[in-house]
């Protein structure tokens, strides 16, 4: 009498490891590019709230001045001699995300006087493709280093 045997061969084994590989290998990386979008959204959307409350400012106090945590000292007041407000922002949080304990960009201003403003989104991961998000007082969107004419993969970054 033989006894049936239960179970999977070695080659069926192999076959199952080696379709369960091919599709990690292509659904890795999309979900790492799907995260890094996402984090770039949030970065965007934080840097627009950003200049809201840089407006809001404005309306205020009828200037740009005084928004960054290193306000100025006596000899140095933003507005008086071409100086301006630069660092990190006190009207707004300092991060992307906003709320939470994660941080993948660093917000803050880059310059500021009584009329205008520079707005910047720094990544933490100094490899991301697409740079520094800059906003500007006019709503005009950059990227540091700035765009190339030929540069088709950071082409839709904004």
């Amino acid at each position: 009498m033989t006894q049936k045997q239960h179970g999977f061969t070695l080659i069926e084994l192999m076959i199952s490891v080696a379709i369960v590989g091919i599709l990690a290998s292509i659904a890795v990386p999309n979900y790492q590019n799907h995260i890094k979008k996402a984090r770039r959204e949030d970065a965007k959307a934080a840097l627009l709230s950003f200049a809201n409350a840089m407006e809001r400012h404005y309306s205020e106090t009828n200037s740009y001045c005084d928004a960054a945590i290193d306000t100025s000292t006596e000899a140095n007041i933003c507005g008086d001699n071409n100086k301006k407000d630069t660092g990190a922002p006190a009207i707004y949080s300092n991060k992307s995300p906003v709320d939470g304990n994660d941080r993948y960009y660093d917000l803050s201003i880059k310059e500021a006087d009584i009329t205008r403003y520079t707005l910047w989104a720094k990544p933490l991961n100094k490899e991301d493709e697409c740079g520094t998000f800059i906003l500007d007082h006019t709503g005009k969107r950059s990227l540091d280093p700035p765009l190339k004419s030929d540069d088709t993969t950071r082409a839709d970054c904004w």
